[in-house]
């Protein structure tokens, strides 16, 4: 009889050869792409053994291959596809405005009537500066802070993603320390720490021994697993910040307009002194990213007010506020902000499915958790179910398991991400039909490990 190891290795193998009869297109490609794209992707998490497929089309909740294979996607472009691919409402808006020009570079009406609504919709959020991603939104959010408040320190979560800004780029992988980029120097996370997740003593202490702007955390950590946060926690971490004389920002870049039109705030009724969206707030188009906060707050970038550049927090871009953007965003918020009985019928399907998902992992023999809230869905082959991304990483039962599982989805068509920790992000047009094809998938997947 085999043991887990040697029967997980003998099933990537075995799947490797039907992956690569499947997608043979996509082997090559990957050659030719190797050549001029380092890895031969754009990002690194798109890669996965033994080479990405390379997507030609999506519609809808299906993307599909150069082969032609179309799959059930339940990444939906990192998140940011809340209505799905493509949505013909959102793309008729946007074909129509770049009419009148695709970048306009002066200020422009809907900037202001965008602003508008988040202000209505965004607890707490009395004024807006959109950015072009969520890592520029990240950036000059932590820079406002430390304008506001004076202070020096960023506390940051473990597993916490807020993209590639220097001051942020720490504590996201194993061991969680140091810069997590050659080319990183040491100097410039200087002043960022990092704490657990689900962890108020860790918190509290770096709170009281250092001089701390902000705490940045994100709602339910993404890359990081989608993992919840305890009861109480987000409660605790306001009170603790506010105790502190230290600013909350809420990076809201995945959970904001997915979990609930308001973000987490809404759902887990926090408030935040700042929030950073990104993502859902573009529509689905590039360059999306916002900074939303109090009036007192935001007066910092104010030039009218602070003439002189050394008296304001900066913040700017060639394309912030672009026509293209602001419309796909405008009519996308616009329409969730119009129909927010959405919001129930998305978080009870994926609440139902990842209980269903859970049990299917009891029945063999718990080889598996399932984390999450409402659409955020993370799957850990880990000996107990992890409450923070250390114990996801230190409690898993074989690092392995995560690649068979990757490729036996893409072999039966579904596609999620990452390779090395698997969360899933599906979209309102998703269907209790396509949440029983990815319980039956790991089901299925579970049993022909667990065979005897």
């Amino acid at each position: 009889m085999l043991n887990l190891q040697d029967r997980v290795q003998e099933l990537v193998k075995r799947l490797e050869a039907e992956y690569s009869a499947k997608t043979s297109k996509s082997a090559e490609f990957f050659r030719r792409a190797s050549r001029v794209l380092p890895g031969g992707t754009t990002y690194q998490v798109r890669f996965f053994k033994p080479y990405p497929i390379y997507v030609t089309k999506a519609k809808g909740v299906l993307v599909w291959d150069l082969d032609g294979n179309s799959y059930v996607d339940f990444w939906m472009g990192h998140g940011a596809h809340i209505m799905g691919h493509s949505p013909d409402f959102i793309i008729k808006a946007v074909n129509e405005a770049t009419l009148n020009g695709t970048h306009l570079g002066y200020p422009n009406t809907l900037e202001v009537e965008y602003a508008e609504l988040l202000t209505k919709v965004v607890p707490n959020a009395e004024m807006v500066r959109f950015s072009n991603s969520g890592t520029e939104a990240n950036m000059y959010a932590v820079r406002l802070a430390r304008a506001y408040t004076g202070r020096r320190y960023i506390i940051k979560i473990e597993g916490g993603w807020h993209g590639g800004y220097d001051a942020l780029h720490v504590g996201v992988n194993p061991p969680f320390e140091g810069p997590e980029s050659l080319g990183l120097p040491e100097e410039h996370i200087k002043y960022t720490l990092v704490v657990p997740y689900n962890d108020l003593n860790a918190l509290e202490k770096a709170l009281k021994t250092h001089d701390v702007a902000a705490v940045i955390i994100e709602p339910v950590l993404g890359s990081g697993g989608c993992i919840e946060p305890q009861p109480n926690y987000l409660r605790g971490v306001r009170e603790l910040t506010s105790e502190y004389g230290s600013l909350l920002i809420l990076d809201e870049v995945i959970t904001g307009f997915r979990l609930a039109l308001g973000g987490g705030q809404e759902y887990f009724n926090v408030k935040a002194d700042i929030v950073t969206l990104g993502k859902i707030v573009g529509g689905g188009y590039p360059g999306a990213g916002a900074i939303v906060s109090n009036a007192e707050v935001m007066e910092l970038l104010n030039q009218v007010k602070r003439p002189d550049a050394k008296s304001r927090s900066f913040h700017g871009g060639t394309f912030t506020g672009n026509i293209v953007t602001l419309t796909a965003g405008y009519t996308l918020v616009n329409y969730l902000s119009s129909n927010r009985g959405v919001y129930e019928q998305l978080n009870s399907l994926w609440d139902w499915a990842r209980r269903r998902m859970n049990e299917v992992c009891e029945t063999h023999d718990r080889l598996c958790w399932v984390t999450g809230v409402g659409s955020m869905i993370g799957i850990h082959f880990t000996r107990s179910k992890p409450v923070n991304v250390r114990e996801a990483y230190q409690l898993r039962i074989n690092e392995q398991l995560y690649d068979l599982m990757h490729l036996y989805m893409r072999i039966n068509n579904i596609l999620y991400m990452t390779e090395h920790m698997s969360h899933l992000l599906p979209s309102i047009l998703h269907t209790r039909e396509h949440a029983q094809k990815l319980i039956d998938s790991l089901d299925n997947m579970l049993s022909m490990i667990t065979s005897k």
